[in-house]
């Protein structure tokens, strides 16, 4: 994974990041972006990352987080949770 591109990634998408002042935006860990990006980003954005960070990665961090603490897992969408739940089983596992 090229931190490079994953950085003109976050730029390109800034707007997803609106909680995050543009200074800090280089700081971003994955985990956020991973987050970020299933909740709010389009399918491009979507298939971006997964192409960026691998598939494998993208779905190791979505599981982790959602099962991680309840706190956590509602971060995201519920019906976030249960299509890429559905999508990672099918084509990550």
């Amino acid at each position: 994974m090229d931190d490079k591109e994953l950085k003109k990634f976050i730029h390109d998408n800034k707007s997803l990041f609106w909680y995050t002042p543009e200074e800090k935006l280089d700081g971003i860990d994955h985990e956020a972006i991973v987050e970020t990006i299933l909740n709010y980003g389009n399918w491009e954005s979507v298939l971006k990352l997964f192409d960026l960070m691998g598939i494998k990665k993208v779905t190791e961090i979505f599981f982790k987080s959602i099962n991680s603490c309840d706190r956590r897992k509602n971060n995201y969408n519920e019906l976030t949770i249960n299509y890429f739940t559905i999508v990672f089983n099918r084509y990550a596992s």
